[in-house]
């Protein structure tokens, strides 16, 4: 029992992701302002230290967009973003895209594909469309609703 509630404890002191649905926020408030900008600031255990180093190591050409830092602000960035990267997601996804992940496609498998091409939705990188609690790392399922 003790083993149990210490688990628990370490769960969610993390921020547990699989079945929680629940990201650790991205605590970093310099991400926060230069990343979440642009988009959500994902939650960096979204991807393995690989794809964020590949990432930070491009902004002038993120997808296709010019997110060019500072180096002193990129560096502690990418050093920030390694710390914090999954080490459970081993394998980069296709184009270091979180949207390609396996993790990704298995949790919105049930999203219909025209759903994507909505105008109030126009990509699935667009968390906060459905998730309204994404940009607090909130992903749970239950809160979701997808805008017609």
């Amino acid at each position: 029992m003790k083993r149990a509630a210490l688990l628990l404890l370490a769960v969610l002191a993390t921020g547990a992701f699989a079945d929680g649905h629940r990201a650790r926020l991205p605590a970093n408030a310099t991400y926060r302002d230069e990343c979440g900008s642009c988009h959500v600031a994902y939650p960096p255990g979204l991807l393995p230290a690989v794809s964020w180093q590949r990432l930070m190591s491009d902004l002038p050409r993120h997808y296709g967009t010019d997110a060019s830092l500072d180096e002193p602000v990129r560096q502690s960035l990418a050093t920030w973003l390694d710390a914090n990267a999954s080490r459970k997601r081993l394998e980069a996804p296709p184009e270091d895209r979180i949207t390609k992940s396996r993790w990704f496609v298995r949790e919105h498998d049930e999203v219909p594909a025209n759903a994507w091409r909505r105008a109030s939705i126009k990509t699935a990188a667009n968390c906060s469309a459905c998730h309204s609690g994404a940009a607090q790392g909130d992903y749970d399922e239950h809160g979701v609703r997808i805008p017609r």
